[in-house]
């Protein structure tokens, strides 16, 4: 208690020393949401916790990754990367490792079935054309099915609903440039959108060992999004999106001693919805289907290739009933048929493999009373394999007044096996037997908006558990299967925003994330070299972010960004006996210039790392140093 007592008094030191946030989140400004039931939802009452940013944050925080942008604006989540641009990547939400963490583009479930946990890695999501993001934190899996127990990232693109064409070109540092091209529009029934981009950059040397046989991680990525759009009549609407990546990244040999001439990933992500949607009175229905392949031509330092495909085929049908202005139902049925293909670790000849859910769910949203607005939630979900099993939750937003509300939220959660789990690691000798991690979740928060000093502060208490950890532990005999270990996850998370006026503000966000790797650390063979700390490894038990934005009258807008993490636990390597490390903490600053030049378009000018300083986000892999980028964009 006097540990969290501490906290809060730091937090409340540093926000009243602090500057303002790029984030609007005035009381007279209605926020609708749309990840915590999948329908479009009034912020005010929703009981998890969820937060938003649009395309104005996101392309004003001048960072060219998605990921980079989350990382630096959002509480209870962690980022990190393995080098330089393009290599590994992953997002942690609230202490839980990536594969704990689904994420979708405009409906599209974006986990890869041939990555040996499911994850999704965000090396390759560029922030050009990206519309909205909404981060649902917490065991979500009564709606969005197996792996959302840590939370679920929804990205949406843009849309054809006005007229605009927008061009943005920039180069920098390590020979890095970039182009984004859009435009769209709206003419009778019909709308469209086409991003494209291209992103090229010698990149740098990601590992820390003799430098002698390294060389420059060069990564280069191509991207197309479109989304089109058919008003069929007042009733009906035809919407389909489509996304499309092509890059490839070289990447450094670990081990020390070895080339890096060979090391490459050539990585081809494609996915798009076709979803038709009709409205009649109190009721709404949404038909789709959607698609996932992910393709990874790899090669390793003897320049012998591997070949890794990823396929997701998902029919799915949504309805909602609104039987008044409080209440509702949600209900649906997803059809997800997930299929790959890769080689096995021994004997390494190329399985393909498959697996199926079919799942139903519904949500019931109402309002007890007149301040309180509440839901509950249950879906099954029945795998081919693995077999049925529930989730459910129930939720709880309490508006105090106008300015104020608690809010909480209880919900479980479940992740299946993987393919790689049943077919193409040291497998079971009966696949049957390996049954789903079941987790559960419980947060409660505090928001309020303080008129007198324009400002607004979220405060949430959080606790995440799940047993059965699918494990391949030593003791297992190096078969993957369900253990005793317990993983745990609590915190808290506090955000601040202040506005002083259109001109000038601050944000803080401060996380403190106290987990327990059951994981690693359970492990009755577990030696004095590993999990030297019980933590999850990469996740900082302290981390805090600061963004400052001034605009002045010459139309100058300077922001500036503090980040702090802190220090973690890693994975060792080959280079030290694979011997659990702890990475030192950092503090980094950041800082971006734009110049508006009225109808002539924006110039800018962004340092990432002002100071230059050296850290590590993973075990011997580099930071970037000061990177330094300039560009101009132009709306039509």
């Amino acid at each position: 208690m006097r540990l969290l007592v501490r906290i809060l008094f730091l937090s409340l030191i540093l926000f009243l020393i602090s500057f303002e946030s790029v984030r609007v989140y005035a009381k007279d400004i209605p926020i609708i949401v749309i990840a915590p039931s999948k329908i479009d939802q009034s912020y005010s009452t929703v009981g998890t916790s969820v937060t938003s940013l649009n395309n104005k944050e996101i392309q004003g925080n001048g960072k060219f990754f998605l990921g980079e942008v989350l990382n630096d604006n959002l509480p209870g989540m962690n980022y990190f990367r393995s080098g330089g641009y393009g290599t590994v990547s992953g997002v942690q939400l609230r202490g839980l490792p990536k594969r704990y963490s689904t994420v979708y583009i405009d409906g599209v479930k974006m986990s890869d079935p041939s990555s040996s946990d499911n994850s999704f890695y965000f090396s390759n999501i560029m922030t050009s054309s990206i519309d909205k993001v909404e981060i649902l934190r917490g065991s979500n899996s009564s709606i969005y099915g197996s792996g959302a127990i840590g939370g679920v990232i929804n990205i949406f693109t843009k849309k054809g609903n006005y007229k605009e064409t927008e061009i943005n070109v920039s180069g920098g540092s390590n020979g890095t440039n970039n182009l984004d091209f859009s435009t769209g529009n709206n003419y009778g029934n019909h709308s469209y959108f086409i991003g494209i981009n291209k992103f090229n950059t010698d990149g740098i040397s990601a590992m820390n060992d003799e430098k002698s046989t390294n060389d420059d991680d060069s990564y280069k990525n191509e991207s197309l999004i479109t989304n089109y759009s058919y008003q069929i009549n007042n009733d009906s609407i035809l919407n389909g999106s489509l996304r499309y990546s092509d890059s490839f990244l070289n990447y450094d040999e670990v081990t020390s001693g070895r080339t890096d001439a060979n090391n490459s990933t050539d990585d081809d992500e494609l996915s798009y919805n076709l979803s038709l949607t009709s409205k009649k009175d109190k009721f709404n229905q949404t038909f789709s289907y959607s698609y996932t392949a992910i393709e990874r031509a790899t090669k390793s330092y003897l320049n012998n290739p591997k070949n890794y495909y990823g396929y997701r085929d998902s029919i799915n049908y949504i309805g909602n009933y609104n039987f008044d202005l409080d209440t509702k139902i949600v209900f649906g049925l997803e059809n997800e048929f997930d299929n790959a293909k890769f080689q096995k670790d021994w004997p390494t000849d190329y399985l393909e493999s498959d697996e199926a859910i079919y799942s139903q769910f519904l949500d019931l949203q109402f309002r007890p009373k007149e301040n309180l607005y509440t839901t509950l939630g249950l879906r099954r979900d029945d795998h081919t394999t693995a077999g049925a099993y529930n989730t459910g939750r129930i939720t709880m937003a309490y508006k105090l007044d106008g300015n104020s509300k608690i809010r909480s939220s209880y919900g479980t959660g479940l992740r299946y096996p993987t393919l790689y789990d049943y077919f193409y690691g040291t497998t079971v000798a009966k696949k049957e037997n390996l049954t789903p991690e079941r987790s559960k979740s419980f947060d409660i928060g505090y928001e309020t908006k303080l008129d007198g000093i324009n400002t607004d502060i979220i405060i949430s208490l959080y606790k995440i558990e799940y047993d059965d950890a699918l494990e391949g532990w030593q003791s297992n005999g190096w078969k993957i299967q369900n253990t005793n270990a317990k993983i745990e996850s609590k915190g808290i998370e506090i955000e601040a925003f202040y506005k002083k006026s259109e001109k000038f503000n601050i944000s803080l966000n401060y996380n403190y994330t106290d987990t327990h790797d059951g994981a690693d650390c359970d492990d009755p063979n577990v030696g004095s070299t590993s999990c030297i700390d019980e933590s999850m490894v990469r996740v900082p038990r302290h981390s805090s972010n600061i963004n400052l934005s001034l605009k002045t009258k010459s139309n100058l807008k300077n922001i500036l960004s503090l980040k702090y993490n802190g220090e973690v636990r890693d994975y060792g390597n080959g280079n030290n006996s694979f011997s659990d490390v702890i990475l030192e903490d950092y503090f980094i600053v950041d800082y971006s210039l734009k110049y508006d030049l009225l109808n002539y378009g924006e110039i800018y000018l962004d340092i990432d790392n002002v100071f230059k300083n050296n850290y590590e986000q993973a075990f011997m892999y580099s930071s970037m140093g000061r990177n330094i980028n300039f560009g101009i964009r132009k709306i039509y």
